[in-house]
């Protein structure tokens, strides 16, 4: 499985950010193509030495993943962010066939503040390329600047409250408060006709609430969603620190049966 980062001219793949691959090699014959977005609080690129647990469960179950760094050329800011993630997706869905198949569906996936990034692509493809979206994986995504829910008191327990509340800080500091619907997706008014989504949290995670939340919303709005809480033993809230656990051949099932209940 190929895991490094590298620039696109070593692989003559063109793509505009710095990347690494999680190939699995999957039997499929036209295997997924997910675009993954890393969180780390929209703070530093994580080492080149540290694999995404979360990335390394989807190439098990058998897609091509491609985690690009969208954080370092925009210096993980809005809406500099959100503009390199969208470049990126936009050459995967032009040059898919170098990367997997020229069949194969485009999904984006991110984790935490990553997984604001993939929902806030989500509703930009919506608008910009609607329909060329297959499908969007939310792992507890940052996606409330707000900090306010029930869950999020179980911030202090695990050491986040204030990596989020300066991540929030830095990534709006150029923009003009939440109130772009880009910018913080759960408090965007206009969700239906956004691609169908797999969104994970479980009990014992700070972001549970505004993660179902946004969960539900994009329910009510007519999308596809299938919701999981994984229990609190299964390790869930390492995902914040890049650890494995219990959670991870259980996401990896969850994402392949997604997988399967997307439209062809």
């Amino acid at each position: 499985m190929t895991r490094q980062w590298q620039k696109s001219a070593e692989v003559e793949l063109s793509f505009p950010l710095a990347f690494r691959l999680y190939d699995g090699m999957g039997t499929m014959r036209a295997r997924p193509l997910v675009l993954y977005l890393r969180g780390n609080s929209f703070g530093a690129r994580p080492k080149p030495e540290c694999d995404a647990p979360a990335a390394l469960a989807m190439a098990e179950a058998g897609a091509m993943v491609v985690e690009a760094d969208y954080g370092t050329p925009s210096g993980n800011t809005f809406p500099g962010a959100l503009e390199c993630g969208f470049e990126a997706l936009r050459h995967l869905l032009a040059k898919r066939k170098r990367f997997a198949n020229n069949r194969s569906r485009v999904l984006l996936a991110g984790d935490e503040a990553g997984g604001n990034i993939a929902a806030s692509l989500a509703l930009k493809a919506r608008d910009a390329m609607p329909g060329e979206l297959a499908g969007q994986v939310l792992l507890s995504p940052m996606i409330d600047p707000r900090m306010a829910t029930a869950s999020f008191h179980r911030a202090d327990e695990i050491g986040m409250r204030i990596p989020w509340s300066n991540g929030w800080s830095h990534y709006l500091a150029s923009a003009c408060g939440y109130q772009h619907p880009y910018a913080a997706p759960c408090l965007c008014s206009r969700l239906a006709d956004v691609a169908p989504a797999l969104i994970v949290t479980s009990d014992d995670d700070p972001l549970r609430d505004e993660t179902l939340d946004y969960a539900a919303r994009l329910q009510s709005a007519g999308v596809s969603v299938t919701t999981r809480i994984l229990s609190d033993d299964c390790g869930w809230t390492g995902l914040y620190d890049g650890k494995n656990g219990g959670w991870h051949s259980r996401f990896s099932t969850e994402f392949s049966q997604f997988l399967e209940g997307l439209p062809t």
